[in-house]
């Protein structure tokens, strides 16, 4: 007997076909979950009521909620930031601050990163998908600003990009994530000609 060559092949019996939004609608249930419950306590239970699925869906796609945390975070190193080119030194600290600034306000990132941070002492896998997702692409824009600014003639040739990151996006990581208070006006001005003074001194 032969095949229509015309005629549309099936999938093979028994291949799980996963649909886009039902894993859409897991990760936005784990960030609910995370921002609700915290780390230690979420659930592929809870994940799964919050989703509208079954817990098979769940574990068709990640075997644990740790895995699937991890997705989510390391997800995020995709996404990149996006490199300032203001023509100035003080401009792209300033540009750079700002868009820091408004990811770690988010209401769901305010919740989550900092249970995640705590987490992330007791599980290695975690550190090092927060140092992917986070970190690296921070460093990659501090380098691309230092680079810039000494090409403009506005740094010295050996500024540290990992220092430039520190004395930019540290303290704004502390007031928010650490301390959690607000910024009050002019803060982000203040911090970016503060950031600037220490690169050049």
């Amino acid at each position: 007997m032969t095949t229509d060559p015309g005629t549309p092949r099936r999938a093979p019996a028994g291949a799980a076909v996963l649909r886009e939004d039902v894993t859409d609608a897991i990760r936005a249930a784990v960030f609910e979950e995370l921002a609700a419950v915290g780390f230690a306590r979420m659930s592929i239970e809870g994940i799964a009521r919050r989703a509208g699925v079954g817990k098979t869906a769940v574990y068709r796609r990640w075997k644990s909620k740790l895995s699937l945390v991890l997705d989510l975070v390391s997800a995020f190193a995709a996404e990149g930031l996006p490199a300032p080119a203001t023509g100035s030194l003080y401009g792209d600290v300033r540009a750079l601050l700002e868009v820091a600034s408004h990811a770690l306000r988010h209401p769901v990132a305010s919740q989550v990163i900092p249970d995640l941070l705590v987490e992330a002492a007791r599980h290695p896998e975690i550190s090092d998908a927060i140092k992917t997702a986070l970190l690296d692409p921070q460093q990659g824009v501090a380098a691309l600003v230092v680079r810039d600014a000494v090409a403009r003639g506005e740094l010295p040739e050996p500024t540290d990009p990992d220092r430039a990151l520190d004395l930019i996006v540290g303290p704004l990581y502390w007031r928010l994530v650490v301390v959690r208070a607000g910024l009050p006006k002019g803060y982000l001005d203040e911090l970016a000609r503060g950031a600037v003074a220490a690169l050049r001194a």
